[in-house]
């Protein structure tokens, strides 16, 4: 089951979308994330899902591995679904069920909303997928500059964020490790009710937060052996340098913004 989460992991490439610089995808996500949130009828979701499977493409992303990355949220997409087919109402009456009413405009809603939540977990996954994490970090600490004036640790921020999406797969595979460890002791995850199975996790949670703290622990030794002692005076063995390729694509992510706003997609 934590084989599907594939958040913080990073496949190493050198296509299009590997090859720009990283402030150049955190500005271009944040656009794509704006298109996604400003779409406004079928014809939008047509243009995303035409857009998404060729960034996939361009990645060199397997779509079944793309999508494998959409089950940890599958219960959400399932709830958004169900409470916009039973409390949206307009349109016509698809079905009636004693006070249940389904509705044309709930169901039109409901499967857009789960579309967006698609498109916004996808174009998320392929920043992680196409981004190192100490790349990320320099193209964090760099956007988050300017709030510095403002006494805001932009440098410490950058490092927790992508240490928490680089140790995500981690604590993955230590949950995987404990729950086989259980299981070969006679402890049973798969059968019984959602609630049953929910219970049956509780036993993992102290060896895995004993795990978490004595990760996080070894972790503080090995940066303060190194002599880490925050992003004052910090250099860098490559520097970040602009290219034409990272100023088309965050003009890509413009234009598509722009034409989803201006033609009412």
């Amino acid at each position: 089951m934590f084989k599907s989460i594939i958040i913080g992991q990073y496949l190493p490439g050198d296509t299009f979308l590997h090859r720009l610089d990283p402030r150049a995808k955190i500005i271009a996500l944040a656009l794509l994330i704006a298109a996604i949130f400003s779409i406004r009828s079928y014809w939008g979701y047509l243009v995303m899902a035409a857009v998404v499977p060729a960034l996939l493409q361009s990645a060199k992303v397997p779509l079944t591995y793309a999508f494998r990355g959409l089950r940890p949220v599958l219960y959400i997409l399932c709830f958004t679904v169900l409470v916009h087919f039973l409390t949206t109402r307009g349109g016509e009456v698809l079905l009636h069920f004693g006070p249940l009413r389904v509705e044309s405009d709930g169901v039109y809603l409901g499967l857009f909303m789960a579309l967006r939540i698609i498109f916004l977990v996808i174009t998320t996954l392929l920043l992680t997928l196409t981004t190192s994490p100490i790349v990320l970090t320099d193209g964090l600490e760099y956007l988050m500059k300017p709030l510095k004036g403002l006494g805001v640790p932009a440098h410490e921020i950058a490092m927790m964020m992508t240490m928490a999406l680089r140790f995500i797969p981690t604590l993955m595979e230590e949950s995987d490790r404990l729950m086989k460890a259980q299981m070969a002791r006679g402890a049973d995850f798969t059968t019984g009710s959602i609630f049953h199975r929910a219970r049956s996790l509780l036993p993992l949670l102290v060896p895995l937060f004993v795990s978490v703290f004595r990760r996080a622990d070894e972790l503080a030794i090995a940066m303060e052996a190194r002599c880490y002692r925050g992003g004052e005076g910090r250099t860098r063995l490559y520097e970040l340098k602009a290219k034409p390729r990272d100023f088309a694509g965050v003009a890509s992510a413009a234009l598509l913004l722009a034409v989803i706003v201006w033609a009412r997609l």
